[in-house]
């Protein structure tokens, strides 16, 4: 069994549902410390997060990651116990399997072997783990982040761990992602009996004309580099339960992808102007998860290109699909961001899964960019 494998499995055996840690920060920062860096726990509220460094000057290379995981599901359909890592026809079974211990396994031993073969690299190596990406992300990343800036460190090259390979480990890299902005949206009417509508105001019905509009929406084209903005509802809810009663309230939750040719201020205004249009009569709350961000073709993305492809033969796509991640809140730092993990078909699934090949191929790829950027 490979280190890299050992150390994911161990990670893995801690249930480390969002946000807890369950120790497997301090397993990392102890084989940190023993590869010559300074870590400083960085704990804000619940959340558990640490800060390590090897070196004094620039550039900053620096992994990025999370601990916690979203909870299983029903436990019935896991064919082994979730928190039990199996192996099973080439595969690794278990909750956190490729989101994302297999990548917080492969940064590790990937920077214990460069720092054992060139203790006197360039620059410096840096790990900022949060066990907060999975929930809120509140306290997480985003607290760290504010910590380095108030100390004006920097952070020059991240690579996010996150699973972003499709079919075949390097297939794509991430270098962006799209904003997203989110609507908690109560829909005002009047409760009455469904025999005398005239009597009563349906929100049911008031929003559906608006929402029919807002979902058929062709909100822009996108760029060369992002998809096209994006509106989804997540949940919807009106009614007490009783079939012969008009409700007398209905609430929504609802999420825009948003490109960057967009701004949340127009975005709110679009919304809101279409519900007015239809005579909604409505409140609504607003949340930023996150500003788009993209990493130009530079150096980063070139090393981590260059070192998938001596280890797999191919070249990645750059892409900015999918959902958010944590590099939204590193990127303000002016870092290049890209991400590198493992494929993600399984994840945030029943019986998550990778192939335990995939584990090895990424820890050489880590070690080819540190090689490739810091010697």
């Amino acid at each position: 069994m490979s280190q890299t494998l050992e150390l994911t499995r161990n990670l893995m055996a801690r249930r480390s549902v969002t946000p807890a840690d369950e120790g497997c920060q301090e397993v990392m920062m102890a084989r940190l410390i023993a590869a010559g860096f300074h870590v400083e726990p960085l704990r804000y509220g619940s959340v558990e997060n640490f800060w390590a460094k090897r070196g004094n000057g620039g550039p900053v290379l620096c992994f990025a990651g999370h601990t916690d995981v979203v909870p299983t599901g029903p436990l019935e359909e896991w064919k082994t116990d979730p928190f039990v890592p199996s192996v099973r026809d080439g595969r690794l079974y278990g909750r956190g399997a490729a989101d994302m211990k297999s990548g917080l396994a492969a940064m590790v031993t990937a920077s214990e072997e460069f720092v054992a073969a060139h203790p006197a690299h360039k620059g410096s190596i840096a790990f900022l783990i949060t066990s907060d990406e999975e929930g809120p992300s509140v306290d997480g990343t985003k607290r760290v982040v504010e910590t380095l800036a108030a100390r004006k460190e920097r952070i020059d090259w991240c690579v996010v761990g996150e699973p972003s390979s499709e079919t075949r480990i390097g297939d794509t890299i991430k270098v962006g992602r799209r904003g997203s902005f989110s609507g908690r949206l109560t829909v005002h009417g009047v409760q009455g009996h469904v025999a005398y509508p005239q009597l009563a105001e349906n929100p049911v019905h008031t929003l559906a004309p608006a929402l029919a509009e807002l979902t058929s929406r062709v909100w822009d084209q996108g760029t060369e580099h992002f998809q096209p903005t994006t509106f989804q509802v997540s949940n919807l809810n009106a009614g007490t339960g009783a079939p012969n009663v008009i409700p007398g309230e209905l609430k929504a939750r609802f999420n825009l992808r948003y490109s960057p040719v967009q701004t949340q201020e127009r975005l709110k205004e679009t919304v809101e102007g279409i519900l007015r249009k239809h005579g909604v009569r409505y409140t609504i709350e607003w949340y930023v998860s996150g500003e788009p961000f993209y990493t130009a073709p530079g150096a980063l993305s070139d090393a981590v290109g260059t070192a998938i492809q001596q280890v797999t033969g191919m070249r990645p796509k750059l892409s900015t699909g999918g959902g958010t991640s944590d590099g939204r809140f590193i990127a303000p730092l002016g870092a290049q961001v890209v991400e590198l993990g493992v494929v993600n078909a399984t994840i945030h699934k029943v019986n998550e899964s990778v192939q335990v090949e995939e584990i090895d191929q990424l820890h050489r790829m880590y070690f080819n960019v540190l090689r490739n950027l810091l010697t």
